[in-house]
């Protein structure tokens, strides 16, 4: 009974260790460029709409170099025009871009997690029963920044809830097997296959992981210059510079990392 129960806990921890690796793709929170938002967004026809609860401004409109601050336009010189065309273009470009890496990354965490539950097992069966968690993950992306929508705390909270649940109901899968394993008297399988967990989910994420941290890095460089271009703005809301992106508070007191944004001039 002893065996039985290490052999299930190791199956259980088999899942974790594929969760964990596959958390080594791009973060897509808000904080993930060094940076930080308390607005959710959305692009449309309509333009780029900021919007959070609490705090003021409360709402921001950008469109065709215009600026509406709680639904009343403002006043803006042709360069603060200017720099507002450009935040809106890279904002749109920023969505599509997000909503690849996010789909890339749940399609890697996926495919991890499938693989450990397949070398634990040997059934592809088994290792397809996650697939409806990733599906509805992939459906929630759609939905969201695919459609120009980036809600950041609704989005972290979703994702992550697709992942836990896919990852409990392997670990519970896992740990049937392990125990059938030992009462049938191939426990020892069990040992073997954990040796290969690591390798195996290791080998499937590193190389596709460093192509999402290269498009992660890609993404960053427009995050950076839109902030350039926020920080460039010569409009003053209260009397104050308008804030919509921000350091993250992990770098609190930390020297800023330009290195993402040279080689850009500065705008006028």
């Amino acid at each position: 009974m002893r065996h039985a129960i290490l052999a299930a806990g190791l199956c259980a921890l088999a899942a974790g260790a594929a969760h964990a690796d596959a958390a080594k793709a791009p973060d897509l929170s808000s904080q993930s460029c060094g940076v930080a938002t308390t607005y959710d967004v959305r692009v449309d026809d309509a333009g780029v709409w900021l919007h959070r609860d609490g705090g003021k401004p409360g709402e921001i409109l950008i469109h065709d170099g215009a600026l509406s601050v709680d639904r009343q336009p403002q006043a803006v010189d042709e360069a603060d025009a200017l720099r507002l065309r450009q935040m809106e273009q890279q904002a749109r470009a920023l969505m599509p871009e997000a909503a690849g890496i996010a789909r890339s990354s749940v399609e890697l965490t996926f495919d991890a997690l499938a693989g450990a539950i397949r070398t634990m097992t040997g059934s592809e069966r088994k290792a397809r029963r996650i697939e409806h968690y990733r599906d509805r993950a992939l459906e929630d992306i759609k939905g969201s920044l695919g459609e120009g929508r980036w809600e950041q705390q609704a989005f972290a909270e979703t994702f992550e809830a697709d992942v836990t649940q896919a990852a409990e109901e392997a670990a519970h899968g896992l740990a049937r097997s392990a125990l059938w394993a030992v009462f049938t008297g191939r426990a020892h399988r069990l040992d073997e296959r954990a040796d290969r967990v690591d390798s195996e989910v290791d080998k499937l994420v590193q190389a596709r992981s460093a192509v999402l941290q290269q498009q992660a890095q890609a993404l960053c460089t427009r995050v950076a210059r839109l902030r350039q271009l926020q920080d460039a703005l010569e409009y003053r809301y209260a009397g104050a510079p308008l804030v919509m992106i921000e350091p993250s508070p992990k770098l609190a007191g930390t020297p800023p990392d330009d290195t993402a944004i040279a080689g850009h001039a500065d705008t006028p």
